[in-house]
């Protein structure tokens, strides 16, 4: 049974998942709360786990998107720490540890997490919906490449697609936990990903883009 402590909920629902406001969509609060969910879930699995921390970290793991995109893991990381608030609920040990593990959720990173704290919040940061996806990294591109055109964004993002998710994609062998949804995200998102019309089209479609756009692009 997850049983969370009250008020460190509300100081976190209060003065951190405001802060995902600053955040582009495919980080903000909606995508948070997602990642909570399912730490949650796959923190059921675990003997002696702490679900306040569990929480905590899934919070904060993204908190820093905003200041610094490329290296998020680690502002995020060091906000967390630095909350002197966290102090009134989690020992300076504890405090290393969610550091630690949002340090370390990230796909794209060597190696595995250090902790268990760091597979839960990994694992559940993967995304299952591969429309969300095609909508996350339209809406990345937009936000950093604010000059490419539309050609430009689909086929940046088609690379993304098969760099992060077809094998050897690099968060394919980075999941922790059974997760049968997340393997039939893979099966469908390689499917579409292989077809490189039947990308364009959905890409279009989800993005609620015309396809005259991209003659004027």
């Amino acid at each position: 049974m997850i049983i969370l402590d009250d008020e460190l909920v509300g100081y976190i629902e209060q003065n951190i998942f405001p802060e995902y406001a600053k955040n582009e969509t495919g980080h903000g609060i909606e995508h948070i709360k997602y990642v909570i969910d399912r730490s949650l879930r796959f923190a059921q699995l675990v003997e002696n786990i702490d679900y306040n921390m569990v929480y905590t970290i899934a919070s904060y793991h993204d908190i820093g998107h905003h200041i610094d995109a490329k290296n998020h893991e680690k502002v995020s990381s060091k906000i967390l720490y630095n909350d002197d608030n966290l102090r009134n609920f989690f020992d300076e040990e504890q405090m290393k540890v969610m550091s630690e593990a949002v340090f370390d959720h990230r796909a794209s990173l060597d190696g595995e997490p250090r902790s268990i704290y760091g597979k839960i919040v990994s694992s559940a940061d993967r995304n299952v919906a591969v429309d969300t996806v095609l909508v996350r990294t339209y809406n990345y591109r937009r936000e950093h490449n604010p000059n490419f055109s539309i050609e430009q964004i689909m086929g940046d993002s088609l690379r993304h697609v098969l760099h992060k998710y077809i094998n050897p994609g690099y968060a394919v062998g980075k999941m922790y936990f059974k997760d049968e949804e997340y393997e039939h995200f893979l099966d469908e998102i390689s499917s579409l990903a292989k077809d490189e019309d039947a990308f364009r089209r959905r890409f279009l479609s989800v993005n609620n883009i015309h396809s005259d756009a991209t003659d004027n692009a």
